[in-house]
């Protein structure tokens, strides 16, 4: 009975680190910002709602903590190799205070090397 309640409440608050991360994404203002706020809130979240079903569903423990493992292991790696994309593809992070002429022009000299 008590476990049940802890695991919803758990579930309540992984709910609201999922709700974060999807302000993140609407609100960061570049890719890399992006995918930090992303990865984040989204690994941590995820792994909340899992924790609070194991609590809850007695027997699922060990299908829980497997995908706590796999979430905890493939969301920062797939972040990773996304921001490494955008990096060689030339996405340059987003400078408060510098214009996108001068963004560009960063690209333009970098190209030239």
């Amino acid at each position: 009975m008590i476990l049940g309640y802890i695991g919803g409440i758990l579930a309540i608050i992984g709910s609201l680190f999922l709700l974060l991360a999807a302000i993140g994404l609407i609100r960061m203002p570049d890719t890399y910002n992006r995918m930090q706020a992303g990865t984040k809130a989204t690994t941590l979240g995820s792994a909340l709602i899992f924790a609070g079903i194991a609590l809850h569903q007695p027997g699922w423990e060990l299908k829980m903590a497997a995908l706590i493992i796999f979430v905890f292991l493939t969301n920062p790696l797939s972040s990773h190799a996304l921001a490494r994309a955008a990096h060689f593809i030339g996405m340059n992070p987003f400078v408060k205070g510098k214009s996108q002429s001068s963004r560009d022009d960063l690209k333009a000299r970098r190209d030239e090397e």
